[in-house]
C-alpha cells in the first residue's frame, strides 16, 4: 500500500510541470462532464486558461428560480489521485465530490470540502469544513487554511479502502471505508439512508454549486493502477 501511493506522488510530481491537465480535467474540458440528469454543461462553469471557473446564478428570488449549476463526469473512474489549486469567494462554499454514484434520483459521493472558513459568517462545523471528508471526518483544528481570496493547494487520493485528503501539503483527514470507524460515523450522518455508502470502488466525479463563486487550477488527475499491488 505504502509503494503504491509513494509512486503515485512521484508520478503526480513528474506531472506538475505539465501545462496539460489530465483525465477528466484534460484537453476535452467540459464536453467530458454534464449535469446530473445528464444533459451537456451549458452554463456556469468555463474553462479558460487552464481555470475552471464557476460563476453561480443570482439567489433565488420571487418567480425566479436559482440555476443549479453541480456538474458530473460522463464516466466513471476506480482509484486515483487528484492534486488541485482551489479559491472560492469569501464565505462561501463549495466542494469536489468522488466515488459519486445515483441513489434513485440522487446523485451522492464522498466530498472534499471547498470552504472560506474565516469568511464564514458563523463557523462551518468540524466535519462540513475546509479539506473534510464532509460530513463524516474532520481535519485538525490547526489545519493550514489560506483564507479567500488566496489560493489553497488541495489533494485527494483515493486507495483501495483508504482516503487521503491534502491540504497546503500537510495530510489532513485519512479513512478507511467500511472500517468501525467509518461504519459508525456514516450512521450519525445524513447518509445513514443511503446503503453501502462510499464503499462503491468506481463511481463519478462531482463538481458541486452552493451559490459561491469557485475556481480550480493545476489539476491533475492520475488513475491507481491496481494491478501493481504487491502481496
Amino acid at each position: 500500500m505504502v509503494a503504491r501511493i509513494l509512486a503515485v506522488a512521484c508520478l503526480v510530481a513528474s506531472l506538475r510541470g505539465s501545462a496539460a491537465a489530465s483525465g477528466p480535467f484534460g484537453a476535452a474540458g467540459l464536453s467530458a462532464w454534464r449535469t446530473p440528469g445528464g444533459q451537456p454543461v451549458a452554463g456556469g462553469w468555463e474553462v479558460v486558461d487552464g481555470v475552471w471557473h464557476l460563476t453561480p446564478d443570482p439567489p433565488a428570488r420571487e418567480g425566479r428560480r436559482r440555476m443549479n449549476h453541480t456538474i458530473v463526469t460522463a464516466d466513471e473512474f476506480g482509484d486515483f489521485s487528484l492534486d488541485f489549486e482551489w479559491r472560492i469567494a469569501k464565505g462561501g462554499n463549495g466542494g469536489i465530490k468522488y466515488r459519486v454514484r445515483s441513489y434513485g434520483p440522487r446523485w451522492l459521493g464522498c466530498e472534499y470540502q471547498i470552504f472560506d472558513d474565516p469568511g464564514a459568517p458563523r463557523p462551518p462545523a468540524p466535519r462540513q469544513s475546509a479539506a473534510a471528508l464532509y460530513g463524516l471526518f474532520a481535519p485538525p483544528a490547526d489545519k493550514p487554511l489560506r483564507p479567500a481570496p488566496e489560493w489553497n493547494a488541495g489533494r485527494i487520493v483515493v486507495d483501495g479502502a483508504r482516503i487521503e485528503h491534502w491540504l497546503n501539503g500537510r495530510l489532513v483527514v485519512v479513512a478507511t471505508v467500511g472500517d468501525s470507524e467509518w461504519d459508525q460515523r456514516v450512521v450519525d450522518s445524513k447518509f445513514d439512508e443511503f446503503a453501502g455508502f462510499g464503499r462503491n470502488r468506481r463511481g463519478r466525479l462531482m463538481l458541486t454549486d452552493h451559490g459561491a463563486e469557485t475556481w480550480l487550477r493545476g489539476l491533475v488527475f492520475a488513475a491507481i493502477d491496481t494491478s501493481r499491488e504487491q502481496p
